[in-house]
């Protein structure tokens, strides 16, 4: 379990939800408190509309919120965005589950079947089912289909979601 998040985790999931445009943002946010989609787009020189769906996307993760108010001129809206790094460790823990539900599904299934392959590299692993009905022919060079050994692959899935469950404290 995370019991402290710090910028570089900050930066890394931006970077998954936004790429480099998304670690500007970050920065822009965590250097200003509450500031405007304008004010940032000005200060980074990103276009307005990506500023935007950057910010909404972190606000889908409920890693900024937003407070809206409106312009006495105009008449219109303006958000006004704060970062909101307490959220992140709720938001990494969350993918973990993700990918621990992911690869629990990827180990059942490499542990239920039996797997044959010609050997050949860019041909694919096929299922017992399936090379018995190809007649052990590899769909895609026409080779001879050998048994695959995928026991060091279910050794690594297990490792990976034995990690996972203590990291979650499952």
């Amino acid at each position: 379990m995370l019991t402290f998040v710090d910028d570089e985790a900050l930066v890394k999931v931006a970077e998954v939800l936004g790429k480099e445009e998304a670690i500007e943002i970050i920065y822009t946010l965590k250097d200003a408190g509450e500031i405007t989609d304008d004010q940032i787009a000005n200060k980074t020189g990103i276009r307005l509309n990506s500023v935007r769906k950057i910010l909404y996307k972190l606000y889908d993760h409920s890693l900024v919120s937003l407070r809206r108010s409106r312009d006495q001129n105009t008449g219109w809206f303006i958000f006004h965005w704060k970062l909101q790094p307490d959220q992140l460790e709720g938001f990494i823990m969350n993918q973990k589950r993700h990918v621990l539900q992911k690869l629990d599904a990827r180990l059942g299934y490499e542990k239920n079947h039996d797997f044959y392959y010609c050997g050949s590299p860019g041909c694919k692993r096929i299922p017992f089912e399936e090379a018995m009905e190809l007649l052990f022919q590899c769909p895609t060079c026409s080779g001879a289909m050998m048994h695959f050994d995928n026991g060091e692959v279910v050794e690594i899935l297990s490792q990976k979601v034995d990690q996972l469950r203590k990291e979650l404290g499952e």
